[in-house]
């Protein structure tokens, strides 16, 4: 089959691999409907270094079950199923929490001999607790939106959840990429009365009032939290989702947020100390966040993408072929895309 490996910064490559095989009686093979390039894919394909041989990669997708272990329940071939963004047990103590991230027998897709997303099929570990059935057939126009289940709408919304947004909450998203938007929309679905965009790429913008920001703020730094604070009568608001990764941006939560709320960042920090001092501890401000347990939201957002109450699938704005992958990663580095769907 093929499948697409990073040999270092801006070298992306599909090649011919062996065909996934079951291995484990828990595995599953699931030949790829579709998948997609994440904005974490982006830190290594700007940065890795270079190697002789090249590294599995991706980490959102679905498609069909083509055969099953003897010990998975639950599923069968034909099944259409979406995968989280790391695979688990789903039964686990941690997993039982709500932190499937944490699964005492989970692991991360492309890594120790399991194939990534970017690939004709791949062998899932842990099947019965990784993939969730979707009940559409193959071709169901909704798979767009489905696929972001696999990562970026639970992340956007775990950001919210863990700054605990609600109604008459006000919130403020820094950060216009695919994730930022996905919180925009998360906010908005759990009834957030003001939500404040942080961004400057007008097509997102848009994208994100369509999803429900009442303000966009295009200023950055001091200008940015100073217009922040003009929107809400000086205070700033209850909680800020930081969904850039970025230092500037995890300071600017801290000057925008109001007194007593609470800075969920669900951007890969890029940064290695939080500058929380002695200002933030007297303000009572909370830091929350963190990496989002996909699979512990996925039944809960499911409804409202299968009857159309939100569709997350529009933060896609370029769909290329698995052989066509490494320019969708160039565009989506060069930022004339915003979120790159792959397809076989």
């Amino acid at each position: 089959m093929k499948a697409t490996l990073i040999y270092g910064a801006g070298d992306v490559r599909v090649e011919t691999v062996p065909d996934p095989k079951l291995i484990e009686p828990t595995d599953a093979i699931v030949r790829v409907l579709r998948s997609c390039v994440c904005g974490s894919d982006l830190w290594p394909y700007q940065s890795k270094p270079a190697k002789e041989h090249g590294d599995r990669i991706g980490h959102e997708f679905l498609g069909v079950v083509e055969e099953t272990g003897a010990d998975v329940t639950g599923l069968k071939a034909g099944d259409v199923v979406v995968a989280p963004f790391v695979w688990a047990d789903n039964t686990c103590d941690f997993c039982q929490e709500g932190l499937q991230t944490s699964c005492r027998h989970g692991g991360s897709w492309g890594a120790a001999n399991v194939d990534g997303g970017q690939g004709e099929a791949v062998r899932v570990p842990q099947a019965a607790g990784t993939l969730v059935k979707l009940p559409v057939g193959e071709d169901a126009a909704l798979l767009p939106s489905l696929l972001t289940l696999s990562d970026v709408f639970p992340t956007g919304h775990h950001c919210a959840v863990t700054a605990g947004v609600g109604p008459r909450t006000t919130v403020t998203v820094i950060g216009d990429g695919a994730v930022g938007l996905c919180a925009v929309l998360a906010a908005k679905r759990l009834g957030a009365e003001q939500i404040i965009l942080m961004g400057r790429h007008t097509d997102r913008t848009d994208l994100g009032r369509a999803f429900g920001a009442t303000d966009v703020v295009a200023e950055r730094g001091e200008e940015g939290v100073e217009r922040v604070r003009e929107l809400t009568g000086g205070d700033g608001t209850h909680a800020v989702l930081e969904c850039v990764g970025l230092k500037p941006a995890i300071e600017t939560a801290f000057g925008i947020v109001r007194n007593g709320g609470s800075v969920s960042r669900v951007g890969v920090p890029q940064y290695p100390d939080v500058p929380a001092g002695f200002g933030e501890f007297f303000r009572n401000i909370t830091l929350t966040g963190g990496v989002a347990p996909a699979r512990a939201y996925i039944e809960e957002l499911l409804p409202d993408v299968l009857e159309g109450r939100v569709e997350p699938g529009r933060v896609f704005d370029s769909t290329m072929t698995l052989d066509d992958i490494a320019s969708g990663y160039q565009a989506m580095a060069d930022r004339t895309a915003l979120k790159v769907l792959i397809t076989p």
